[in-house]
């Protein structure tokens, strides 16, 4: 049967509007989170959600993978276009350092959405209160194979400490600190709190955390780039007074490539709605994300996130400026 005038346009006006739908929705992004048993991978569907209502022209879908060095080389093979990455091991990547050591990964900052405070947990009768103390005590620098544990022993050979290093998992630190066997531990903070195993040996028996000196604070900015340094107020825990501490940051990177104009709209679609964020992971509730990250982040910003936080008023350390 021969197709008529008004079958013709009707079939020309249906592509046109399929046309249309797609130059609405031309640009797919894979993000790249973590294991899904993670409250962090809730945290990158929440993202996820945002950017698919609120950034027009662009879907987003996030994947499950091995968090942030994995992340790293598959922002550095093309493979995901954006990616949880923390801050230390970021730094490492973009400076060809550590395990990126002659292959380095070219990743761009858009924001940081909570920091991991290193507190240096201590029992109290251990008798330590500077980390010069530290030397010849048993200590935990943090849990085996963590970035804690790695950075804090970075941290106590840069200052020249040497504490008699004990290894373990959490239960067992948490039970040799019970009873003694070791008298203090490392351990990544929940924002400005203690984490859960830390109160749980404070039940147990009284503790402090031990604060970096000023001249420390002076010397890890300058010898550590890959690290931040925080004051953690009073309040941490029951009788904790304000220390000063290291941290790193829980950031998303982006491929270098990713458009600056999308860039700036996924920033600022993520800055503005902060809720569905602090539904899905309860550490950003009430979080200043633009202040952190420019206080925590570690290798220069994309051009389209800089763009945001310039227009917000915000001054962008020389550090974090984007790069060509």
């Amino acid at each position: 049967m021969k197709p008529t005038l008004k079958t013709l346009l009707a079939a020309a006006a249906g592509a046109a509007f399929l046309t249309a739908g797609m130059a609405q929705a031309n640009e797919r992004l894979l993000i790249g989170s973590t294991s899904s048993s993670s409250s962090h991978y809730g945290y990158f569907v929440a993202v996820n959600q945002i950017i698919n209502s609120q950034v027009e022209g662009v879907s987003a879908s996030v994947a499950e993978t091995g968090a942030t060095v994995d992340n790293l080389r598959r922002l550095g093979r093309n493979q995901i276009d954006m990616g949880l990455v923390t801050t230390n091991t970021g730094y490492h990547a973009y400076a060809g350092q550590e395990d990126f050591d002659g292959r380095p990964v070219d990743s761009r900052l858009l924001w940081v959405y909570t920091v991991a405070p290193q507190n240096v947990v201590m029992r109290q009768d251990a008798g330590v209160s500077t980390l010069e103390d530290l030397e010849g005590v048993r200590f935990n620098p943090g849990i085996t194979g963590s970035a804690t544990e790695k950075t804090t022993e970075a941290v106590m050979r840069t200052l020249g400490i040497s504490p008699d290093y004990v290894r373990g998992s959490t239960t067992d630190i948490v039970d040799a600190m019970k009873d003694g066997r070791v008298m203090g531990s490392a351990k990544s903070g929940v924002g400005n709190r203690l984490d859960g195993s830390s109160m749980d040996i404070a039940t147990f028996t009284p503790i402090s955390v031990i604060s970096l000196t000023d001249e420390q604070a002076d010397t890890l900015r300058e010898e550590m780039p890959d690290i931040a340094i925080v004051d953690v107020p009073e309040g941490a825990g029951e009788g904790i007074a304000a220390y000063t501490t290291w941290a790193f940051g829980v950031a998303v990177h982006a491929h270098p490539d990713l458009d600056e104009e999308t860039a700036y709209r996924i920033v600022k679609a993520v800055m503005e709605n902060p809720e569905p964020q602090a539904n899905a992971f309860s550490a950003v509730r009430d979080a200043d994300l633009a202040q952190m990250t420019l206080e925590v982040g570690t290798v220069p910003l994309h051009a389209g996130a800089a763009r945001y936080f310039e227009e917000q008023g915000l001054e962008i350390p020389d550090s974090l400026r984007p790069v060509e």
